[in-house]
């Protein structure tokens, strides 16, 4: 018995940090228990016109706040490739970069990270809108556009799959 407890002592030494430290880094974004709507979206689209809620279609969707010079945005991007491959289709990615010196800069990103999704050049009042405090930060929205989950940080293809399974 004794063995058993100080295990149990040794998982929560190491857990309980990650889970208050994961509190503190998403305390900001916006609320998903709740299911509230999503900001708009009514940005240019990298590659020329402006894009709207309506293009995801009723859809789940990821929406993928970035900035060229996040590290771990590009630790990342293998991630976001296998997932637009597997799982694009019935949720989309919709990449948002948010800070970058210009168009071409993103289009070099993408190229380097060999990443073929929607693509909206955000701004700063984007950022305001959606709380990202950091990147990179995503928000799972669901069909209706009301958001089911969010998060901070480095992604897993696993954890976007199942955060938008139950998205629906």
């Amino acid at each position: 018995m004794k063995r058993w407890l100080s295990r149990l002592l040794q998982v929560a030494v190491l857990l309980l940090p990650a889970l208050a430290l994961y509190a503190w880094q998403t305390r900001d974004l916006l609320p998903h228990g709740a299911r509230s709507p999503a900001p708009g979206l009514d940005l240019r689209r990298l590659n020329g016109g402006n894009f709207d809620g309506e293009a995801i279609g009723g859809r789940p969707a990821v929406l993928y706040f970035f900035a060229t010079w996040c590290g771990v945005c590009a630790a990342s991007a293998p991630q976001l490739r296998w997932y637009e491959r597997f799982f694009g289709e019935a949720a989309p990615l919709v990449l948002v970069a948010l800070d970058y010196r210009s168009p071409g800069e993103v289009q070099a990103w993408l190229a380097e990270h060999r990443i073929d999704a929607e693509v909206l050049l955000g701004d700063a009042a984007t950022a305001e809108a959606f709380r990202i405090r950091g990147f990179p930060t995503y928000y799972i929205v669901d069909s209706e556009g009301r958001i089911a989950a969010r998060d901070f940080g480095f992604t897993t293809l696993p954890g976007l799959w199942w955060r938008t399974r139950w998205a629906g």
